[in-house]
């Protein structure tokens, strides 16, 4: 069987300028080179009427694969084969995970976004430049110290880190500065990875390149002695970062297998970030677009959630369906089944492992949402389980589709694509979110993790006790809550799979994004720069003398 590299390799991309003509922007494009294009940002405020917005979720993701960015991309497939016009909008692939534990990050066989190579790569520059953003503010920050630090910068209370979009555990606690004071203030620094920089955030939050600018002033990067909060904006920087990111702002344009558009944009992670595409390229899709599908990193307990409380406040946006993709490999893991053992029909551990497709259900329920289960067929997947998925689903009135968008592309997403639009124009649900701004922030922690982990209560370490307590003195109780923990549990234990009960959150760090509008709490042993596995995928790749890439897959 061919893998997703291959089939990529095999499609005849067309050039980007049809995929712009087809939606009618051939004015509104700059290319980059023949296969890419940034869209201007006049197209997200046209007088267009907005299509209908889809977001695609999943169960609590292992390593037997769900398949949701494949799936996302068949169901925008689907639409053109049941004749409905659609786009897809997509977070852009960090290298981080590309080229360490997950390889590409553009769908699967023939539901994939294309030219595969560039966007697991360099694409269009976009995350370099919030990378160089980042570093820049750094950079300035601490030159201002060094040549007389007017702010009165605390050098041992600054709060903001530098980034690089690799996973390089090496560099989570650092010193800078050493050796002779030409070279600096010496001071103990540290790196994100650039999906978990708060500029990445903004980038993906802003909506014009105005609130770009200010939600970079807003950045809180150090405090005073007296603990006052020094923001970018006192450095007199905003502008320089904003110039930064002016490109970067414009949302990108591909096209998948079978040619249909694709709007890739932004990519904060969903586990330590907020872990959607950036709200200028939904907005932009939803005018360009009948249906326009999304979707949010991991599991709905991360992604979805995000999504649904900060995206769409942030960008007023509400979504009209919700697909939630589940595998019978990755059900049975969560029944306890070996991943060696996942090719054996198991109907005992489905059985079992369908609890944590459930918890999901329940969280996507609670903000009065149609939604779907869309079962992402495997070819291991045997008729009995198949059918046991679907009675179950039948006997608990959820609707339910089978799917094999890998093999059949589009094609193969036509049953679920139908299901969704009778979901929408059926529709009846008022959309609401699980807590309101002026909630205590405790209480819309608390609501987050018993609402939608399932947990009993939640427990702060003396460390996030006093940074609730300074975040309530600066006045930032009505910020949104970004939750930062493991993706592969409903609980902040990475090794409890299923659906876990009577278990507590612990949170063990809250920062502030006043720039972004959140604050994010670290639960668990979550960090915001991953490290290397063993065996990294990079020791995979390879170029050929012809210049092509093997191994990014």
């Amino acid at each position: 069987m061919k893998n997703d590299l291959q089939i990529a390799k095999e499609i005849e991309l067309k050039p980007i300028t049809e995929i712009a003509e087809q939606l009618n922007i051939s004015d509104e494009i700059e290319c980059y080179g023949k296969y890419k294009a940034k869209i201007d940002l006049s197209v997200m405020n046209s007088e267009k009427e907005n299509g209908k917005l889809i977001l695609v979720t999943a169960i609590s993701p292992t390593k037997a694969g769900e398949g949701k960015t494949t799936m996302t991309v068949g169901l925008g497939q689907g639409f053109y084969h049941v004749g409905k016009q659609s786009v897809i909008a997509l977070r852009e692939p960090s290298l981080g995970p590309v080229m360490g534990l997950k390889g590409g990050a553009a769908g699967g066989g023939y539901s994939q976004v294309l030219p595969m190579e560039d966007l697991n790569l360099h694409f269009t520059g976009d995350i370099h430049a919030i990378t160089t953003a980042n570093n820049a503010i750094c950079a300035l920050l601490d030159n201002h110290i060094y040549q007389g630090n007017e702010c009165n910068v605390d050098p041992t209370k600054i709060v903001f880190k530098r980034c690089l979009d690799l996973n390089d555990r090496t560099l989570r606690d650092i010193t800078i500065g050493q050796g002779s004071h030409v070279n600096g203030i010496e001071r103990k620094d540290g790196f994100n990875i650039t999906v978990a920089s708060e500029i990445m955030a903004i980038l993906c939050l802003a909506t014009s390149l105005e609130d770009l600018k200010q939600r970079i002033g807003n950045i809180i990067v150090a405090y005073t002695p007296e603990d006052q909060p020094v923001f970018v904006k006192d450095l007199k920087i905003q502008g320089a970062i904003t110039m930064l990111l002016k490109d970067a702002l414009k949302p990108n344009l591909v096209q998948t297998c079978e040619h249909t558009p694709a709007i890739v944009h932004g990519g904060p992670f969903a586990n330590i970030a907020h872990g959607c595409n950036s709200i200028i390229a939904t907005k932009t899709a939803l005018k360009l677009g009948e249906y326009v599908v999304t979707e949010a990193g991991f599991g709905a307990d991360l992604g979805a959630e995000k999504f649904l409380n900060i995206k769409c406040r942030e960008g007023n946006l509400t979504p009209d369906c919700v697909v939630i993709v589940a595998t019978i490999r990755a059900l049975k893991m969560h029944g306890g089944v070996e991943y060696d053992n996942l090719k054996e029909e198991n109907v005992e551990a489905l059985a079992k492992g369908v609890e944590n497709l459930a918890k999901h259900i329940d969280s996507i329920q609670q903000f009065n949402l149609p939604y779907v289960v869309a079962i992402n067929q495997f070819t291991h997947d045997t008729e009995a389980e198949l059918n046991f998925l679907k009675t179950w689903c039948e006997d608990n009135n959820h609707p339910c589709e089978i799917a094999n968008v890998w093999l059949n592309g589009g094609a193969g997403a036509k049953e679920l694509a139908n299901r969704v639009i009778e979901l929408i124009e059926n529709n009846n649900q008022t959309f609401g979110h699980l807590y309101n701004r002026e909630d205590k922030l405790e209480d819309k922690i608390l609501t987050i993790a018993q609402k939608v982990y399932g947990a009993r209560d939640v427990i702060y370490t003396e460390q996030a006790q006093a940074q609730l307590e300074t975040i309530k003195e600066l006045g930032y109780e009505d910020f949104l809550v970004c939750m930062a923990k493991t993706p592969v549990s409903l609980s902040d234990d990475p090794k409890v799979l299923g659906r876990p009960t009577d278990f507590d959150i612990t949170i063990r760090e809250i920062r502030i994004s006043a720039g972004a509008g959140f604050i994010v709490c670290l639960t668990g042993n979550v960090l915001t720069m991953p490290g290397l596995p063993k065996q990294p995928a990079a020791l995979k790749m390879d170029v050929t003398p012809e210049g092509e890439c093997v191994g990014l897959f």
